[in-house]
């Protein structure tokens, strides 16, 4: 390579990974766009919620901000593209509710799977599933599963946290509610929207409702669709009382930390696509595929 070539890339390279270029998608503008798919070394983020009552004291949105919070968060540390707002969610369990946003089963497949077919479209051949709703994981361990339906350029990540034995302590050591007493709208969920929309939380009204389990449904080793339903019929399940923003700060910093560091080692891995494409081309000639 010619010295005024290689000038022109390492100028180039710095200034793609120098420039402060915003991680929202929908915040780039078009040239800004290209910039920001070479510094996410393409890589991309869909923060997951859906629409739907939280209790009677947080809003309609609460899985929506909690992801897309944790997920502008983790790409400050770790920089890659932030999708726009996705709440496309399973959500039957809560049609009876006010407010509610439920599209059927097909419609949330197809708009999900295309919405990668764009982000792919865009040069983003690494995307990063952020799910912050507990009616959407079965749903989307299936549409991961799916991807090998179909030969890709691209390959689709669920992010799968958990809290470390540290902060696990700690936060145990900050709540006052009963841990196992729920989990939706509860402590924990409200802290974290007091943390990033305390506007929008009407903590005086978080004892308006039970969020008791009302057990109103016992089958041994057998699963249906209706058990939300028969636990928690308001669609609060906890207790919010003693929810504050310090305790709310921990949970997303840490939730943040690890999405961050699951960012990282996704630009990283060369492993996932090679051997994509190494099944894609072994599952058009079965009979021929050797033993590893």
């Amino acid at each position: 390579m010619k010295p005024l070539l290689i000038l022109s890339f390492l100028i180039l390279s710095f200034s793609v990974h120098s420039q402060k270029l915003p991680v929202a998608w929908e915040e780039l503008t078009a040239s800004d766009f290209v910039l920001a798919v070479k510094k996410s070394e393409g890589v991309c983020v869909i923060p997951m919620g859906v629409i739907e009552k939280h209790g009677a004291h947080l809003p309609l949105g609460t899985d929506v901000y909690i992801a897309r919070e944790v997920s502008r968060r983790a790409t400050e540390k770790e920089y890659c593209i932030v999708y726009p707002y996705y709440f496309m969610g399973q959500i039957f369990e809560a049609k009876q509710q006010p407010g509610t946003i439920a599209y059927s089963h097909e419609l949330l497949f197809k708009f999900l799977d295309e919405t990668c077919q764009e982000i792919a479209r865009n040069g983003i051949k690494k995307i990063i599933l952020a799910n912050y709703h507990g009616g959407n994981p079965d749903f989307l361990r299936f549409f991961c599963q799916s991807q090998l339906a179909k030969q890709k350029d691209y390959a689709v990540y669920l992010f799968t946290p958990s809290v470390d034995e540290k902060t696990e302590a700690k936060i145990l050591s900050l709540r006052k509610t009963d841990p196992d007493a729920g989990g939706h709208a509860d402590e924990i969920e409200s802290s974290e929207v007091m943390a990033i929309r305390p506007d929008l939380v009407k903590p005086e009204r978080a004892n308006n409702e039970s969020g008791t389990d009302m057990n109103r449904l016992r089958l041994d080793n057998v699963y249906t669709g209706i058990w939300w339903y028969a636990k928690f019929p308001n669609h609060y399940a906890g207790d919010a009382k003693d929810a504050n923003a310090a305790l709310g700060e921990i949970i997303l910093e840490q939730e943040a930390k690890q999405l961050s560091e699951v960012i990282k080692a996704v630009k990283a891995d060369q492993a996932t696509l090679r051997l994509q494409n190494e099944f894609f081309k072994e599952s058009l000639s079965p009979i021929e595929t050797k033993l590893k």
